[in-house]
């Protein structure tokens, strides 16, 4: 049978296909693009009108924030500046008698006191943890004076101001715990020194502070009877520590304490 085209039908070319669906996306991505520029200038324009409306907001926040950094730094210049210089002047004295009493054999208790209570005109470490509080000479004053409350049998003095000291320093920081330590053991608070001893063991794990307070540590839990402790910090010292003073006679307490 014979197949006849309609008259005024011609069909597309492949080609003519390819242009009209080009087209169809041109259109399509152009109507997307102008969508999200339209939503930007939209979104621009409210956080404008957003800016206009709250500018004395925005200028008073900034200029809270400019005034406030301008006068910290202008309090660490003339207030902090001039306080550190001026307390590290008032503590040479109480430094001194401070040192002065470590190395002497006899009257460590009259110079300590000097050193705490102040002489020759300039304060002790008492006054000046007490006037230059927030300034390092005042922090560092609190730990010379908790040492030596500590050496003159004032355990609680020596714990209130050795616990108000902070340090960065590995080694300083460490030895204000086992003071705190010592003075909880000379209180006859054995838990409490334990405590303390077993975190001056742990921080700033060093040749020189670590087996001193694990020595401490074992010897405080062996006292307290408990045994196994005191074993697993006496045999720390021996495994790691076997050159430091502590491990000279480690052997004989490892044997005590199983």
């Amino acid at each position: 049978m014979a197949t006849y085209n309609k008259r005024g039908f011609k069909s597309p070319k492949p080609k003519e296909i390819e242009d009209i669906e080009e087209n169809v996306d041109v259109d399509a991505k152009d109507s997307t693009t102008a969508e999200v520029f339209n939503t930007l200038d939209v979104g621009a324009s409210k956080a404008e009108e957003w800016v206009v409306r709250n500018q004395k907001y925005i200028f008073g926040i900034v200029g809270a924030i400019a005034v406030v950094t301008v006068g910290f730094l202008l309090y660490q210049k003339f207030v902090v500046e001039p306080k550190q210089l001026e307390a590290a002047d008032e503590m040479f004295v109480a430094q001194q008698n401070f040192q002065q009493a470590i190395d002497a054999t006899t009257g460590q208790d009259s110079l300590f006191n000097l050193a705490l209570n102040g002489a020759e005109g300039k304060f002790g470490f008492i006054k000046i943890a007490e006037e230059y509080s927030g300034t390092d000479a005042g922090n560092l004053a609190n730990y010379y004076a908790g040492i030596a409350y500590l050496n003159t049998g004032k355990n609680t003095e020596a714990i209130a101001h050795l616990d108000k000291f902070s340090s960065d320093d590995m080694i300083l920081s460490t030895l204000a715990q086992g003071a705190i330590g010592d003075a909880f053991a000379q209180k006859n608070q054995l838990k409490e020194a334990l405590d303390y001893y077993k975190k001056a063991a742990e921080m700033n794990v060093n040749d020189l502070t670590t087996p001193r307070f694990l020595l401490k540590a074992g010897q405080t839990a062996y006292t307290l009877g408990q045994k196994a402790d005191a074993l697993k910090y006496f045999t720390e010292i021996k495994e790691k520590y076997e050159s430091a003073p502590e491990a000279r006679n480690i052997d004989g307490l490892i044997g005590m304490a199983q």
